[in-house]
């Protein structure tokens, strides 16, 4: 493994910080992190000579050297707030550069049994509950990134939603990036909904524009059986900034889930998603959207893991790609040999508005099993030029004939999105990127 200022960067922080947490935190906690920092070690940041980074370059990041203090910043993270998806009834708990912010978290209050707390708080307060999710290490679906923030993993939201408790209100977890220079931070957000209770969470990162910092998060859903989990994550870090994220979701037998990702901001952004169906019939919803323009680089990669019979899957992600933008869609869907009925669906939709930008879609299916009902499939396209002509020769303008193509395109998607906040400001986000 070649060293690199990023490396060096990371290395001495982590001896000091580790220093520094000496006694400070519980030992199954230290061990979590060396283990962790021992593997991205051993690891390096991943090349393009990798399979799942051939078409994602991450140099530009190994050839800075990033501060983990960012500071707070709340006047600009304050004004980014107010921009986001405006007034709308929820329960938010507001993080800055990677620190929890009481004073623009809006918790409020919560029914009886329910938990919405910063993580830090929670390992004193839910000490085995947290222990239990950051022990299974390495985790499903581990990269150097997502081994890079449990190692350095400091604070991040921890939801608890007790067995059969339907919770009403959303519950809005906000990361800003909002300090000047090459600032990192390590988000770990953990949602826990028990046996046949109901939560609905949306995910939000944002970040101004002007400002090269580093977002890695980590965020760990487990859904015990029954349980149902409308989620959404949100992407509008700012143009120079780096976007990592990981997910990983545990099913139960019976256990719903409905994931929403939006992906509209930072220079590169690339998102790992990783889904384990470990109960019989589960059922999984993954929705996704990407909006890049520039030289943007947006790169998705999903596993849905089928372990258990009478599982089900559908996912559908779409990209609108203009000038000199790219993106990647990896999505891989697994049957295991045990998980008989399972019915697994998959398409990747790619509408590009330029003749510069590019790209590369890779569905896959790998089925062990003999008694399934499973289909994938991708198309990369431009807009229609025949319902083009058709609008331009009825008055409208060629950019306003494109944005109507553009907002029937996305539709499918933007359709399904049960939040009227997250659905409206994703129609205001989109079309102001995309014009």
């Amino acid at each position: 493994m070649s060293t690199t200022n990023a490396i060096d960067s990371f290395r001495r922080h982590f001896l000091d910080h580790a220093g520094r947490r000496l006694g400070q935190e519980p030992a199954w906690l230290s061990l979590v992190r060396r283990e962790a920092f021992e593997r991205f070690l051993d690891r390096g940041f991943p090349t393009t000579d990798d399979e799942d980074w051939r078409f994602t370059s991450v140099a530009a990041l190994e050839s800075m050297r990033f501060s983990l203090d960012g500071g707070m910043g709340h006047e600009r993270a304050s004004s980014l707030l107010r921009s986001h998806l405006g007034d709308w009834d929820r329960h938010e708990i507001v993080f800055i550069n990677g620190c929890f912010s009481p004073a623009l978290s809006t918790i409020g209050t919560l029914a009886p049994g329910a938990v919405v707390e910063s993580l830090a708080s929670a390992l004193e307060s839910h000490p085995e509950e947290v222990e239990a999710v950051l022990s299974l290490n390495p985790p499903d679906g581990a990269t150097a990134f997502s081994d890079l923030n449990r190692a350095f993993l400091a604070d991040g939201a921890f939801v608890l939603v007790p067995e059969g408790l339907v919770l009403t209100r959303p519950i809005h977890i906000v990361h800003v990036s909002s300090a000047e220079g090459q600032t990192v931070s390590h988000p770990h957000h953990i949602v826990l909904v028990e046996r046949g209770a109901e939560a609905l969470v949306v995910e939000s990162y944002l970040g101004g524009d002007g400002l090269s910092y580093f977002t890695n998060a980590s965020t760990e859903i487990v859904a015990a059986g029954g349980a149902s989990i409308d989620h959404y994550r949100i992407q509008r870090e700012g143009e120079s900034a780096f976007h990592i994220g990981s997910q990983r979701l545990l099913q139960a037998a019976g256990a719903a889930l409905q994931n929403h990702s939006l992906s509209l901001g930072a220079r590169l952004s690339r998102i790992d998603i990783a889904r384990l169906l470990d109960g019989e019939g589960a059922d999984l919803t993954l929705n996704g959207l990407y909006v890049v323009k520039g030289t943007q680089h947006v790169d998705h990669h999903t596993i849905i893991d089928h372990r258990k019979p009478h599982g089900t899957s559908r996912e559908l992600y779409k990209g609108v790609l203009s000038d000199s933008a790219s993106g990647v869609f990896n999505g891989r869907i697994i049957v295991r040999p045990g998980a008989q009925k399972t019915n697994a669906q998959q398409t990747n939709k790619n509408l590009l508005l330029s003749e510069e930008a590019l790209v590369n879609t890779n569905p896959q299916l790998e089925i062990e099993a003999d008694d399934v009902k499973c289909a994938h499939g991708a198309t990369i396209g431009q807009l229609d030029k025949d319902a083009l002509f058709y609008l331009r020769s009825r008055g409208i303008g060629r950019e306003e004939a494109t944005s109507i193509l553009t907002r029937g395109f996305i539709a499918d998607v933007s359709e399904r999105i049960r939040v009227a906040a997250v659905r409206d400001a994703m129609r205001r986000f989109v079309f102001a990127e995309a014009a």
